[in-house]
């Protein structure tokens, strides 16, 4: 399936195949996935929890499970082919330094008995070739580029507030300066004042460093706010794929109207709606469009056929029947 921006991409990934082992069979956590990231753009992963976007990210970083099967598909990166390379080759050349990741709960992340400047500094020491105070001042560059200060470096996690860890986390994921950095829930458990200062640091960071995102999330209206383009993720697939504003203004597929129809809205007094159901079991997927058991527009050919995806419009994307007259791709 096809999901791409149409310039010079930095990432591209083709036909994307993720699936685990289980004792009930394969769990096909990231099934076919096909998109692409310009350099200095934003991407927002979007969709419910088991729906397939931090698996999809730890397929990007090859960082996966022993009850992994191997990757299937391509992915590139600023036109090299990365997903045949040997995972030592993939490590030295691209992880951390090319393509960075700040994991989902920030506490989680962190050490509990080491010192947080030393944990930002481990990454650099590891690959050698830089003493510990060069180590160290690249560290405390990085705490102030995050907004903290030097005195940070000693204190211990638990010594921090919630917001001032993930801090810590977008550190670390920018100590050896890569390309794309992947947030996976980077405002989860905060409230919404720490929310909006974590935001307007992604903005300011990816402003002044020029750096590609992909940035993970439930909530489609937060992605908003920093995202250029979002890909609706569910079971496992890209169901919709657009512009931030084509997305939030002329949603074109049932599971992304739904998504924006569960997000409240300050001084509005239309409630937020459930999404009945839940999401698709993905050893045993049910056939035709995975979303149709759930939706309120489903027909016949919903529940037999999957749908390929259709053109909304330039750049815009939905995986949706009822778009079927539109031109393939």
């Amino acid at each position: 399936m096809w999901y791409r921006v149409r310039t010079m991409a930095f990432l591209e990934v083709t036909d994307l195949k993720l699936a685990y082992r289980t004792d009930r069979g394969l769990v096909k956590a990231v099934d076919g996935t096909t998109f692409s990231l310009e350099a200095g753009q934003a991407l927002g992963l979007v969709g419910e929890s088991g729906s397939g976007k931090s698996s999809l990210a730890l397929a990007l970083m090859r960082l996966l499970p022993r009850n992994a099967e191997p990757l299937e598909g391509s992915m590139t990166i600023d036109g090299d082919e990365v997903l045949s390379l040997p995972e030592e080759q993939f490590r030295r050349r691209y992880r951390g330094t090319v393509i960075s990741m700040g994991f989902q709960g920030a506490m989680n992340s962190l050490n509990p008995v080491m010192r947080v400047g030393h944990q930002i500094a481990e990454a650099l020491l590891a690959e050698g070739g830089i003493k510990k105070p060069a180590a160290y001042a690249k560290v405390r560059e990085m705490l102030e580029l995050v907004g903290l200060t030097e005195e940070i470096f000693g204190r211990y996690p638990h010594e921090l507030s919630g917001g001032m860890k993930q801090r810590v986390v977008i550190a670390m994921a920018l100590v050896q300066e890569p390309k794309l950095v992947i947030l996976d829930e980077p405002t989860s458990a905060l409230d919404v004042s720490v929310q909006a200062q974590i935001m307007n640091l992604l903005k300011r960071l990816k402003r002044e460093l020029g750096l590609s995102l992909i940035f993970i999330t439930h909530d489609i209206a937060l992605a908003s706010d920093v995202c250029d383009h979002v890909a609706v993720i569910y079971g496992g697939r890209v169901v919709e794929f657009g512009d931030i504003e084509g997305i939030l203004l002329r949603p074109s597929h049932p599971y992304t109207e739904k998504l924006l129809a569960s997000m409240p809205e300050l001084h509005s007094e239309v409630k937020p709606e459930f999404i009945p159901g839940a999401p698709p079991d993905l050893v045993e997927p049910p056939p035709g469009c995975r979303f149709s058991p759930r939706c309120t527009y489903a027909t016949d050919i919903c529940f037999t056929d999957d749908p390929p995806p259709f053109t909304v419009e330039e750049g815009h994307i939905a995986c949706c029947w009822l778009r079927g007259d539109s031109s393939s791709i």
